[in-house]
């Protein structure tokens, strides 16, 4: 009977082994921010370059920017995005209250700009998830743009 012991405690022991291995490879890999599946830097600051041209021509809120610096305009832009969505840039741009103060936004102007950004993340075939948690962060900023 001492014979079944042993060999059934090594196989018990063997597995034991191996199970623990199986756990170890089977933590969850570190999934990438939204920032690395974008595409980087370079992807947010084409998307923001042709959303900035979208805005350009949209009748609706166009004025709104006329004697910004389209350069600065991207700049901050392409960093308040890279920033916010896990990217290693830093932004160095007024707070959103304090860059809309006494501009009174209203709310269809801060739609179309989005609608306007929208366009161009379809136009790069941006996938919906990413997409989505975008739009959320520009969402988050609705509050301190809006009616200031």
């Amino acid at each position: 009977m001492l014979k079944k012991i042993v060999p059934m405690a090594a196989i018990l022991a063997s597995l034991l082994t191996l199970g623990g291995c199986a756990t170890e490879s089977a933590k969850p890999m570190p999934q990438p921010s939204l920032y690395q599946r974008l595409g980087g830097r370079q992807a947010i600051d084409a998307v923001v370059s042709d959303a900035i041209g979208n805005i350009s021509a949209d009748a609706r809120i166009n004025q709104r920017f006329a004697g910004i610096g389209g350069t600065q305009l991207n700049k901050n832009l392409v960093d308040l995005l890279c920033a916010r969505s896990g990217g290693p840039c830093i932004y160095t741009g007024l707070d959103m209250s304090a860059a809309h103060e006494g501009m009174n936004i209203r709310n269809d102007e801060f739609d179309a700009l989005v609608q306007d950004m929208v366009k161009s993340l379809d136009r790069f075939k941006v996938p919906a998830r990413e997409k989505g948690e975008v739009l959320f962060i520009l969402g988050k900023m609705k509050n301190a743009v809006i009616g200031h």
